[in-house]
């Protein structure tokens, strides 16, 4: 039984227990597509059947992480078979397991709201979003927001951080033509942004699709002609996209 419930793994080395970075993000970035999908499906379409699936898998996910072993979660198990051919880069397991509880207790507030309960507003709205900015953060820039806030409530600082940052005392310098290079592309954004958006062809076709939706009427997709949105909708601040969507506008 000492095989199996242990969280993490002993490495020669390291004076705590570890895990392997790599696979860590390749989970979360997993993770993170699945969650953006189903958020992007309850935000435009209303639909929310895929966000409750997610909200369970994510949930199990989870709670196999914390309270059996990180070695047997789905998705951490794809991730290390997405990674099997790099190089273990090894960090510090305790703060890993404070930063998934924290998405532990997310994950059971959506079982409860959306699963259970059904309620739909701006609280889930909130948790979807902090799930995701933790996601996010994790895959893409190997940043575990969840372990800096570890250091708050632990006696014992974080070791072993993603790209030794809790080592390193002095960052890296971003300097000032760097600066000015990523200034001039944004201002080479915006302009490319202000030509695009305003080309004349675009604007006839939206101005035609526009009369073809003003033409057709709301009947086609709401046939008892009511344009007035649900109650779920106002809630989230979505009614007027949902209007849009049909074709109430």
């Amino acid at each position: 039984m000492r095989g199996l419930f242990p969280f993490g793994e002993s490495v020669a080395g390291y004076d705590v227990p570890v895990l392997n970075e790599r696979e860590v993000r390749a989970s979360a970035g997993i993770l993170f597509m699945f969650a953006l999908v189903s958020f992007m499906n309850a935000w435009l379409n209303g639909d929310f059947r895929f966000t409750r699936v997610f909200v369970v898998a994510f949930l199990i996910d989870f709670t196999i992480r914390i309270f059996i072993n990180p070695r047997y979660a789905p998705s951490l198990i794809i991730g290390r078979f997405a990674v099997r051919w790099q190089a273990p880069e090894y960090v510090g397991a305790p703060q890993k397991r404070f930063a998934w509880a924290i998405g532990w207790v997310l994950a059971l507030v959506m079982l409860y709201l959306v699963v259970i309960e059904r309620v739909i507003g701006p609280l889930n709205l909130f948790v979807c979003v902090a799930c995701l900015i933790l996601l996010f953060f994790e895959t893409a820039f190997g940043i575990c927001l969840g372990c800096k806030i570890y250091n708050l409530f632990s006696r014992d600082t974080a070791r072993h951080c993603p790209g030794g940052v809790c080592e390193i005392r002095q960052p890296l310098r971003v300097g000032p033509l760097q600066i000015g290079v990523t200034a001039l592309f944004f201002a080479a954004l915006v302009g490319a942004g202000q030509i695009l958006l305003n080309d004349p062809r675009d604007l006839d076709f939206l101005a035609k699709s526009a009369a073809q939706t003003a033409t057709g009427g709301a009947s086609e997709t709401t046939p008892d002609g009511d344009c007035t949105p649900p109650d779920w909708a106002v809630a989230m601040g979505h009614g007027e996209i949902w209007k849009l969507h049909h074709n109430c506008k």
